[in-house]
């Protein structure tokens, strides 16, 4: 597979076509689904079995030890990360192109690098791009990719709400709630692997986190991490100078749409209702934001046709 970067991306907007019409929904669980069917595949024939006073490979053993401990108490380092998050978002942008307009492009990146330098992460770079399809919906993955769909884009009715929807996404990356998945999933992995002797690399361990990864973007997270990255999400934009309240009002909006609208129907797949996320922001919010006096900026936000 092919590895592309964001960055070129937004520069030179390579990708042709159009998506009007265009399912993201069907294209990432099409996605999602050639990934479960490789793993349903038949397991290669297991190797011999060592015979009685044959000693045990220490070289094999040694890498299957290895994967166990990073499993139970290793980390991925920032290579691995950007790694995993520039090979997902190629898959993603493989299905579905950026809309091809510079100044949006450079808008929405000027907006997410400022909320991003609020979260104190440092030694990644931050890139994002909006969709050219008109589900609504916004993804992040590893390693600082983040992706709004031209729906949602156009439901935004200035900045600070743009930079809410942007900041729940920067919180996904800064808390690391892709990886601790597949860390999950790296976890199980190795025990089937020492269990049935079948050692990898470390290289090939991390592609194997692909399909993983594609299955996130597809399934979503669990909804405490939703929660999560809601409320520091919100943080992000106060800080940034902007009024808190922009992602809250793009849940509101979002919860009137008719249940059964299928720009949505990815949207509701891999977040929790809106109506819910709202709920919890009250529970967890309460007033803390009241006093705070920040900024919308609807003159200065970029509309698109």
């Amino acid at each position: 597979m092919k590895t592309r970067t964001i960055a070129l991306l937004v520069s030179m907007l390579a990708l042709g076509g159009t998506a009007h019409g265009f399912d993201l929904g069907k294209a990432l669980e099409e996605r999602l689904n050639q990934e479960l069917n490789k793993s349903s595949q038949p397991a290669p024939k297991a190797e011999p079995a060592t015979q009685p006073g044959t000693a045990t490979s220490p070289a094999k053993q040694k890498i299957d030890v290895n994967q166990l401990g990073f499993a139970l108490f290793g980390d991925y380092t920032p290579e691995q990360e950007s790694r995993i998050g520039k090979q997902v978002s190629g898959d993603l942008l493989g299905a579905v192109p950026l809309v091809r307009d510079d100044k949006l492009q450079r808008y929405v990146n000027q907006v997410g690098n400022w909320v991003a330098l609020q979260s104190g992460s440092k030694g990644l770079a931050w890139r994002f791009g909006v969709l050219d399809t008109e589900d609504i919906n916004a993804f992040a993955a590893p390693g600082g990719y983040v992706f709004v769909t031209k729906g949602l884009y156009r439901r935004l009715n200035n900045e600070a709400e743009l930079a809410g929807v942007l900041g729940h996404e920067i919180a996904h990356v800064t808390q690391r709630h892709h990886l601790k998945v597949l860390k999950q999933s790296s976890l199980i992995g190795a025990l089937g692997q020492v269990a049935g002797s079948k050692a990898k690399s470390s290289d090939q361990a991390v592609q194997n986190l692909i399909g993983n990864g594609a299955e996130m973007m597809a399934r979503g997270l669990d909804k405490q991490a939703e929660y999560e990255a809601d409320r520091i999400g919100m943080v992000y934009a106060a800080r940034a100078g902007y009024t808190p309240w922009g992602l809250p009002d793009v849940l509101q909006d979002l919860a009137g749409l008719p249940a059964k609208d299928d720009r949505t129907s990815l949207l509701y797949k891999t977040h929790p209702h809106p109506a819910d996320r709202l709920a919890a922001l009250g529970e967890s919010v309460g007033g803390q934001f009241d006093a705070l006096q920040g900024k919308d900026l609807a003159k200065r936000f970029y509309r698109i046709p």
